[in-house]
């Protein structure tokens, strides 16, 4: 078995075209590199094998709105977990990720078992209930991975995986028949029944469409959801970690949540979505003698940023960069003022809103943003390509090279590679 190089795939007439596709902006040679080293490493254990790609995810508007049935958009972007695969005949899932031990699982016995809880077994053991209960099919393969997903910059590289063996099983056995929100179902169910980590269907959602995804969960049993294609060429997303430790921080994220049920529950309803936004205005007299000011104001927050997130949909359709641009600034400046995301009590270091307002002095800078769940970490900045590169380098000066990515949304979601 002769040994493959990064020539081996760019001599393919499809190599560039798949990679313009899936990683928008990567550059072709590196990407040919990455490919043949994985190739060669799943062959020299699995022999030849296909290629299969997951992305990850970006929250593009829509900030704290999901657990009160709200709206978001959000978006799969151009890095990914990457899998070079085998199909077999002996019912044994091995997935074999570059730097950790093997994982295997015999599709016969999918017992859910309280110590793996946690581990990708329980994903891979979850993903293939889901698919024999509804009625699709499963079996072994054998898959060399490797993941360029960062971890900690809030993009998701845990759905990414689970998008992954969704995709494999879909395509190795179900023909590739299976809809994107199936998948996602699959691994949401996964991650909550086997995992043992509470979620909603965001993330995965994300990860499954493709492209920019409006959205709304009214209900988290069956959310209304859109895909939009992504047109803007002339614009670059950029990530920035600007540091900060989330460990300490749950009090933070669960308070957001707590404040605005308490507001919804004094006005009849479970959470802010089924309490009418006039109806709330009009107990603002009679609701600061029971809850406090914070509370109010991110129940504003709320209100105000699902009305973004359908005006943000509608500029995405209409590649209106202006509009887009206006909804994205709107979003910061309320998570920053009335949701109270942007650093926690007490923070004098306030390293979220540094890289705010560092970007927002920043010419080419076009919307930023705080990205998540807030509080420290990262931001989400939308720059003019012309200013990209200079950007970075401001940005990597504050908060160090390592810190700062560029990536482009991605239309496609989790999908085989035609090569």
């Amino acid at each position: 078995m002769s040994e493959k190089s990064a020539n081996t795939f760019l001599a393919k007439d499809t190599f560039k075209g798949e990679i313009a596709r899936l990683n928008p902006g990567a550059d072709a040679v590196q990407a040919a590199e990455r490919y043949a080293v994985l190739a060669n490493l799943h062959a020299s254990k699995y022999g030849e094998g296909e290629f299969y790609s997951s992305p990850g995810r970006i929250e593009v508007c829509g900030n704290h709105t999901d657990h009160n049935n709200g709206k978001v958009l959000c978006a799969s972007i151009s890095v990914d977990t990457l899998a070079c695969v085998t199909k077999t005949d002996d019912g044994v899932i091995v997935v074999d990720s570059v730097g950790y031990p093997p994982v295997y699982v015999n599709v016969a016995d999918l017992t859910r078992i309280k110590e793996e809880e946690g581990d990708s077994t329980a994903i891979i053991k979850g993903i293939c209930r889901y698919y024999l209960d509804h009625g699709w099919n499963i079996g072994g393969f054998k898959a060399t991975t490797q993941s360029n997903v960062f971890k900690g910059a809030g993009v998701s590289s845990s759905a990414s995986f689970e998008l992954l063996i969704c995709e494999i099983l879909n395509g190795l056995y179900n023909g590739g028949k299976l809809t994107a929100m199936e998948k996602a179902k699959a691994s949401y169910y996964a991650e909550n029944v086997y995992f043992g980590k509470p979620s909603g269907l965001l993330d995965q959602s994300a990860i499954a469409l493709g492209g920019v995804s409006y959205i709304d969960f009214k209900s988290t049993v069956d959310p209304e959801v859109e895909s939009i294609h992504w047109d803007f060429d002339d614009m670059d997303i950029v990530i920035t970690n600007t540091g900060g430790d989330h460990c300490n921080l749950t009090e933070n994220y669960s308070a957001i949540r707590r404040e605005m049920e308490l507001v919804a529950g004094k006005l009849g309803g479970k959470t802010l979505r089924e309490v009418d936004e006039r109806h709330f205005y009009e107990q603002i007299p009679a609701l600061q003698d029971e809850v406090s000011g914070r509370a109010i104001l991110r129940a504003m927050h709320f209100y105000d940023e699902n009305r973004r997130v359908v005006a943000g949909a509608e500029a995405v359709k209409n590649t209106d960069e202006k509009a887009f641009a206006e909804v994205i600034n709107a979003s910061g400046l309320s998570s920053y003022m009335l949701l109270q995301n942007c650093y926690p009590e007490g923070d004098v270091a306030q390293r979220v809103p540094l890289g705010i307002n560092l970007s927002k002095r920043f010419k080419g800078v076009k919307a930023v943003r705080v990205h998540g769940g807030g509080f420290a970490g990262t931001i989400l900045a939308f720059v003019d390509k012309k200013r990209t590169e200079e950007y970075i380098e401001y940005m990597a000066s504050v908060f160090g090279k390592e810190n700062v990515f560029e990536v482009g949304v991605r239309n496609d979601g989790a999908c085989k590679v035609n090569i």
